[in-house]
């Protein structure tokens, strides 16, 4: 898959990284030189489309190809940040050649339906879901789950050790046994939903207190994870997956586990990846075609397989030792406020969690 450099424009609200791309035109269709071929006026029109994916191409480009292969369809991609994605379409407009837009973080789709950007989604599309994973309007759907967790080593600890929250990361017992990762956007994240549900002043002393039990900070979620099984922290708060890679990577010995909280606050957060149709496709046969996809069996199998991340429909279990995602308990947020994390950077750093 080539990729061509495109510009981006970021939006105050989002971290800025750069990573863009996009794929040449294929013929999706070949000619049928059989003699039962159609004639070329009223041959049938190839699907095509183009993506703006928050994803990582890493993760997600196999699955794209798998599309293609099944619908014969040809995909553009363009690669970036969530973040910074959204900022282009709202530069471009109804002049966006993006058909769909596939986020990391739901919160940036919550600013493209609060700018009137989305189309709402066929009904059929939409069902398969819970309603707590897509959006009220219909306007996107999730098409997989991260759920937070605190990893703890294994060797250190036994499961009746560990906190019932993160509220009790606090206590002066875990005073420089804790490991986080504050730069991290589902941290941001993380801190964003305490934020909505617990409210600034409660959030605040949280971050406080635990600044001053002296957790150590890692600039993302896979080195936190290494520095748990090295011994180095006790537990660290991270998003579950991260345990699965590196454990297919170091053996089932690896000595580390995720600990669910289960307590309907933020530190239990599902956060999605969703996708959405764009109001000015103009392919909305094929958007909707590969927003299906996504949601099929296939697709959500790739997902808790190949991802470790939790499968958003009924029908498809999580990867091998999860639970299940209706026993997790999940806070109720509103996704589309998790995408304004301003006032969690200002409480971050007034508390010297960031610098």
């Amino acid at each position: 898959m080539s990729v061509t450099p495109m510009r981006f424009v970021a939006i105050a609200a989002f971290t800025l990284f750069a990573a863009i791309g996009c794929r040449p035109d294929v013929e999706a269709n070949p000619p049928d030189t059989s003699t039962h071929s159609a004639p070329p006026d009223v041959a049938a029109e190839k699907l095509e489309l183009t993506l703006y994916s928050g994803r990582s191409e890493a993760l997600v480009a196999p699955l794209i190809e798998k599309f293609e292969a099944a619908s014969g369809a040809t995909v553009k991609v363009k690669y970036g940040d969530s973040g910074e994605l959204v900022g282009t379409l709202l530069e471009e407009g109804e002049k966006s050649p993006a058909d769909v837009f596939w986020a990391q973080d739901a919160g940036t789709l919550g600013v493209l339906s609060a700018k009137g950007m989305l189309a709402k989604l066929p009904t059929e599309l939409t069902t398969s879901v819970d309603g707590v994973f897509k959006s009220p309007t219909d306007e996107w759907v999730a098409t997989s789950g991260r759920a937070r967790v605190l990893v703890y080593n294994t060797k250190k600890l036994q499961p009746e050790d560990l906190p019932k929250s993160a509220a009790e990361l606090t206590d002066p017992k875990w005073k420089g046994r804790v490991g986080w990762a504050p730069e991290n956007a589902s941290f941001q994240a993380f801190v964003a939903a305490m934020v909505e549900l617990d409210g600034a002043e409660a959030t605040t002393k949280w971050i406080a207190d635990m600044t001053a039990n002296e957790p150590k900070a890692y600039p993302k979620n896979t080195p936190a994870v290494a520095a748990t099984a090295s011994g180095e922290v006790d537990v660290a708060l991270v998003n579950h997956y991260y345990l699965y890679r590196l454990k297919k990577e170091n053996g089932p010995d690896y000595p580390v586990e995720n600990h669910f909280f289960g307590s309907e606050k933020a530190d239990s957060l599902v956060n999605v990846s969703g996708v959405s149709q764009l109001k000015s496709s103009a392919h909305s046969e094929a958007a909707q075609k590969f927003i299906a996809y996504l949601l099929s069996e296939d697709a959500q199998k790739y997902f808790a397989s190949e991802t470790y991340e939790y499968p958003v429909i009924h029908s498809v279990p999580p990867y091998e030792g999860l639970p299940p995602l209706k026993t997790l308990k999940p806070p109720k947020v509103n996704f589309a406020k998790l995408a304004n994390l301003e006032v969690t950077v200002d409480l971050l750093r007034n508390a010297k969690a960031l610098p």
